[in-house]
């Protein structure tokens, strides 16, 4: 539990201050690189001059970098009260970002449109200029999100901080194939060879290959040996059936899979959906009848297959590991990155079975339960009677569904290119992925917890 703080401490304020010169340097130096390529942009200053002149485009980040310079020896020369010092987050700012962050639909929202934008305008967003904008804008967000000890708690946990990294890893190499396939699917439109193609240089395994991932070697070994004297090892008192933490999270990387757990059962979330992410990875050879893209970063020619696996990746995975890591706190409950953890918060949900929302709700009767005594038939026939409306849910689902979409203008060329066989494979690993974003709304809009209930064999979906 995340004990209550002041924000600010000298320490603290000296240590912004490096990074505020970091980020100048890096901004230094890319106003350097901008000036060299002697690229231009007209401007009239808000009207301050008479007509618009020619302004290179390395002067706005020379000021942007000038001012971070400023603001940064401010900070390393601060000895004053910290809690005078101005250059933090609005309070009203983190209230909204919280209601925001700690409403799971909210969140999911947020992520769903981080993922569209970056699809829809990624031919802007591959832009150096761009990319590098909303690099120092994530970078500027995060140094002023460290003035509230809430968020310095959360992200500089030793278990915390290599996802921090992770996130600007998968941000890059996101990008990095955004600016690949677009630069291949404009050469595509043009007539032109695609950059493999046309760059396709062979080079020996020795010594070119073993010598590239020797310096990789060296130098990995050198950031973790930083990194190792840097940061504490996240170990903890050996545990204790009498004492467990509060919340109790597995590794990082299994996180995604305990989020799950709030809207399945364990046999779903922990066996079932990681079996069939293998089974699905290893089918995609098996059912792929596209042959374009092949060797080669594209978007157009393979946008159906890019768009379903980045969804299942980046909403469905990676938005559900940083959900875990930094949301998640006491008993599970969700918090917002400038919240207290407090222990005592208490979320009052009342989630109900499908069946009962059938027989309680609209029925207005009991459920039906088997007499004492009945004998194991007629318990079976007790639990269908009851669970009826569930059954016919699921089979439906991924019964009928598959040929209702096979009819479909958009799915009817996969079935007609795949045939019965691999359509309907393909088709059910597809509402499967489905099944998880369909099952979390439920949960949000109707508070849904099991379409089908059978507590008496352990079996619930």
């Amino acid at each position: 539990m995340l004990e209550p703080h002041p924000d600010l401490t000298l320490d603290v304020i000296h240590g912004l201050g490096w990074i505020y010169l970091i980020l100048a340097a890096m901004n230094f130096s890319w106003a350097v690189h901008a000036f060299r390529k002697g690229t231009h942009f007209r401007t009239s200053l808000f009207g301050l001059l008479n007509s618009p002149q020619d302004v290179p485009s390395a002067t706005p980040w020379a000021l942007y970098a000038t001012l971070l310079f400023l603001v940064g020896i401010g900070h390393l020369v601060a000895n004053s009260d910290p809690t005078s010092f101005v250059i933090r987050l609005p309070f009203a700012f983190k209230a909204v970002v919280d209601r925001i962050i700690a409403s799971p639909v909210a969140y999911f929202i947020v992520s769903i449109g981080i993922f569209a934008s970056a699809v829809t305008f990624r031919k802007r967003l591959v832009k150096p200029t761009v990319a590098w904008t909303l690099l120092n804008a994530v970078l500027l967000f995060m140094t002023l999100s460290l003035t509230d000890y809430n968020f310095r708690q959360i992200v500089g946990k030793p278990d915390n901080v290599p996802i921090v990294s992770m996130l600007f890893i998968v941000g890059f190499f996101t990008w990095l194939y955004f600016k690949r396939a677009v630069e291949n699917d404009e050469r595509i439109a043009q007539g032109r060879p695609v950059v493999e193609s046309e760059n396709n240089e062979k080079v020996l395994v020795w010594p070119d290959l073993v010598y590239t991932e020797l310096i990789c070697m060296v130098v990995v070994t050198a950031v973790l040996v930083a990194w190792g004297i840097a940061l504490q090892a996240p170990l903890e008192e050996p545990a204790s059936s009498v004492r467990t933490p509060n919340p109790s999270k597995a590794p990082w990387y299994f996180l995604g899979l305990q989020e799950m757990l709030v809207y399945y059962d364990p046999w779903l979330a922990g066996v079932v959906f990681p079996s069939l992410i293998v089974v699905g990875l290893m089918a995609i050879p098996y059912i792929d009848f596209n042959k374009r893209g092949n060797g080669y970063y594209s978007f157009k020619e393979r946008s159906f297959a890019v768009l379903v696996f980045m969804f299942g990746f980046l909403p469905l995975w990676i938005a559900m590991i940083v959900l875990g890591t930094f949301l998640r706190g006491p008993n599970w409950n969700i918090f917002g990155i400038y919240e207290f953890w407090d222990v005592h918060k208490l979320e009052v949900l009342n989630n109900v079975n499908l069946s009962e929302m059938f027989w309680l709700n609209l029925m207005h009767s009991s459920l039906p339960i088997a007499p004492a005594g009945a004998d194991g038939l007629t318990k079976l026939g007790y639990i269908f009677l009851r669970e009826w409306l569930g059954f016919a849910v699921v089979l439906g689902y991924f019964f009928l569904l598959p040929p209702v979409m096979a009819r479909m203008p958009f799915f009817s060329k996969f079935f007609n290119r795949m045939g019965f066989i691999r359509y309907m494979v393909f088709a059910n690993l597809m509402l499967w992925m489905a099944a998880l974003p369909i099952k979390m709304v439920l949960r949000w809009a109707f508070n849904l917890k099991y379409i089908i209930a059978i507590p008496e064999w352990f079996f619930n979906i």
